[in-house]
C-alpha cells in the first residue's frame, strides 16, 4: 500500500492537513456565500431607492406638469407649454424604468393615455379655453389616481423582491447550517478514523512491549504499519529473540550447575556418611565431632544448591503470568484450609476479614505467595496466638494484610527482608532453619502482577502488606 511509504509523523501531519483541508473548503464556501448575499441585499437596497424615487419623481412631474398645462391654457403663453413638454417627456422616461422594473404595463399605457388626453384638450380654439381647463383639471385628477397606483405597485414590488431576499436569505442560512454542520461532522469522523487508524500500530507497539515484559517470547512480534513503526517493530522481534537465547542460556546453565555441583556434593555426602558409619574404622570423638560437622555442612550445601535452583525458576516463572478472574477472599480461604494441621498444631487462631474481590491474577502464584506468607506468620507465632489476614479495597488498589503476634522482624533486618537467601536475626529457636528465599519469591510474584509488597512498621508481630492494581 501506497500509504505505508510514509513515515507515522507524514502520515500524522497528512491527517491534519486533510482535516485542514475540509474545514477551510467549508469556510470559504460559506464566505463567498456571505458574500453574495451581500451583493445581492445591496443592490436591492439600489433597486428599491430607485423605484421609490421614480415613483416620487414621476408623482411630482405629474404636478409640475398640471400647473404649466393650466397656466398655458389660461395665459395662452408658449413657454409654459414648453416646460409643459419637458416634463412629459421627463414623465415618459421614468414610466420607461418603472415599466423595466415590473411595473405593469396596463398601468403605464393608462397612464401615456391620460397624458395624451391632457395634451388633446391644450390644444383647441381660445374661445374655449376655460371648458379645457377644467377638463385638464379633471385629466390631471385622474392622472394622480394612475400616478398612485403606479406607486402602489412599486411599493409591492419593492415588498416583493424584499421578501424573495429574504426567502434566498434563509434558504442559504440552512444550507450554510448544513454544509457546516456536515463538515464538522465529517471533520470528527475523519479524526476518529485517522485516530483509530493511526493508533493502532502503537498499540501494537505497546502490546508487544508488554508482552515482553511478561516473558511472552514465543509469540513472534510483527508490527504492521508506517517504515519507522515497523522499524520498531522489527528491533523488538530483535529483543524477543535475543531474550529468547538468554532465557536458553541461562536454563542451560542452571541445568549444568546442578548436575556439576550435585554429583559430587552427593559423593562427599556419602563419603561423609561412610566415615560416620564407621565402615572405614571406629573414629575418636575428634574425628566423629569433625564428621558430625562435615555432615551438617554437606547437608546445607545441598539446601543451598536447591533453594538456588528453586529461586531462579521462580524468578523466571514470575513473568510467565497466565491471568484468569480470580476471588481473591476465596482464595486466601483455601491457602488457610490448606495449611490448617500446621495452625491448629500450635493452637492458633487465624481470622480472614475483608469482601469478596475478583482479580484477574495468576491463580497458583498469587496462591503460592500467600501461602509463603501464610506459612511464616505460622512459624512465628507463638502457641496460642492469633493470625489476621484482612482484604481491603482503596482507590484502584487491593490490599491484603498478614500480621502475627510472633517477635517480628528487627530493625537491622527491614531493609533487607526481602533480599534471596537472607535470614533475620529473629528466628524461633525450635524451629527448623529457613533458606531466606520464601519472601523473596513472593516479592516476585507480586511484583510481576504489577504489585507491591512491603513490610509495615507496625507491631505487634510482623505485619506484611500486598497492593495489586484493580480497575475498580
Amino acid at each position: 500500500m501506497k500509504w505505508l511509504r510514509f513515515s507515522f509523523p507524514q502520515l500524522l501531519l497528512l491527517a491534519f492537513l486533510l482535516i485542514g483541508a475540509l474545514l477551510g473548503t467549508s469556510a470559504l464556501r460559506a464566505l463567498f456565500t456571505l458574500e453574495s448575499l451581500m451583493a445581492q441585499s445591496r443592490d436591492g437596497a439600489t433597486q428599491a431607492i430607485e423605484l421609490s424615487t421614480a415613483a416620487q419623481s414621476l408623482s411630482e412631474r405629474s404636478v409640475a406638469m398640471e400647473r404649466s398645462a393650466r397656466q398655458s391654457l389660461v395665459l395662452r403663453d408658449a413657454q409654459l407649454r414648453q416646460r409643459f413638454e419637458e416634463a412629459a417627456g421627463q414623465a415618459r422616461d421614468i414610466l420607461v424604468r418603472l415599466q423595466d422594473n415590473e411595473v405593469s404595463p396596463d398601468l403605464v399605457r393608462s397612464w401615456r393615455q391620460q397624458l395624451a388626453d391632457v395634451t388633446t384638450l391644450l390644444d383647441g380654439e381660445p374661445e374655449t379655453a376655460l371648458d379645457r381647463e377644467r377638463e385638464v383639471a379633471r385629466a390631471f385628477r385622474e392622472l394622480d389616481g394612475h400616478s398612485a397606483a403606479i406607486a402602489q405597485q412599486v411599493q409591492a414590488i419593492i415588498g416583493g423582491r424584499n421578501a424573495a431576499l429574504q426567502t434566498r436569505f434563509e434558504r442559504n442560512r440552512q444550507q450554510l447550517a448544513v454544509q457546516v454542520g456536515g463538515s464538522i461532522a465529517l471533520a470528527v469522523a475523519m479524526a476518529f478514523g485517522f485516530g483509530i487508524w493511526l493508533a493502532r500500530p502503537l498499540r501494537r507497539l505497546e502490546k508487544a512491549i508488554v508482552g515482553l515484559g511478561e516473558n511472552r517470547l514465543d509469540v513472534p512480534i510483527e508490527v504492521p504499519g508506517p517504515p519507522d513503526i515497523r522499524s520498531v517493530g522489527q528491533q523488538l522481534e530483535w529483543l524477543r529473540l535475543r531474550l529468547t537465547e538468554l532465557d536458553a542460556d541461562k536454563a542451560r546453565f542452571l541445568r549444568h550447575i546442578s548436575h556439576e555441583l550435585k554429583t559430587p556434593l552427593a559423593s562427599l555426602h556419602e563419603g561423609v556418611a561412610v566415615l560416620g558409619d564407621g565402615v572405614a574404622g571406629s573414629l575418636n570423638p575428634d574425628q566423629a565431632e569433625v564428621v558430625r560437622i562435615l555432615q551438617g555442612n554437606t547437608q546445607a550445601l545441598q539446601q543451598q544448591i536447591e533453594a538456588l535452583l528453586r529461586f531462579n525458576a521462580a524468578a523466571f516463572e514470575a513473568r510467565q503470568l497466565r491471568r484468569e478472574s480470580t476471588d481473591m477472599r476465596a482464595l486466601v480461604e483455601s491457602q488457610v484450609e490448606a495449611q490448617r494441621l500446621r495452625w491448629q498444631s500450635h493452637q492458633l487462631d487465624v481470622q480472614v476479614e475483608g469482601p469478596a474481590v475478583v482479580l484477574p491474577v495468576d491463580r497458583d502464584k498469587m496462591a503460592s505467595a500467600i501461602g509463603n506468607l501464610l506459612s511464616n506468620a505460622i512459624r512465628f507465632s507463638p502457641f496460642g496466638g492469633q493470625i489476621r489476614v484482612a482484604l481491603a479495597t482503596t482507590a484502584g488498589r487491593v490490599q491484603i494484610d498478614v500480621q502475627d503476634q510472633g517477635p517480628g522482624v528487627a530493625p537491622d533486618d527491614r531493609g533487607r527482608i526481602f533480599e534471596p537467601f537472607y535470614r533475620g536475626e529473629r528466628q524461633p529457636a525450635d524451629a527448623v532453619k529457613g533458606t531466606g528465599i520464601g519472601l523473596s519469591i513472593v516479592h516476585e510474584y507480586i511484583l510481576a502482577h504489577g504489585g507491591r509488597i512491603e513490610l509495615l512498621p507496625v507491631g505487634p508481630g510482623a505485619h506484611f502488606r500486598i497492593e495489586l492494581p484493580h480497575a475498580s
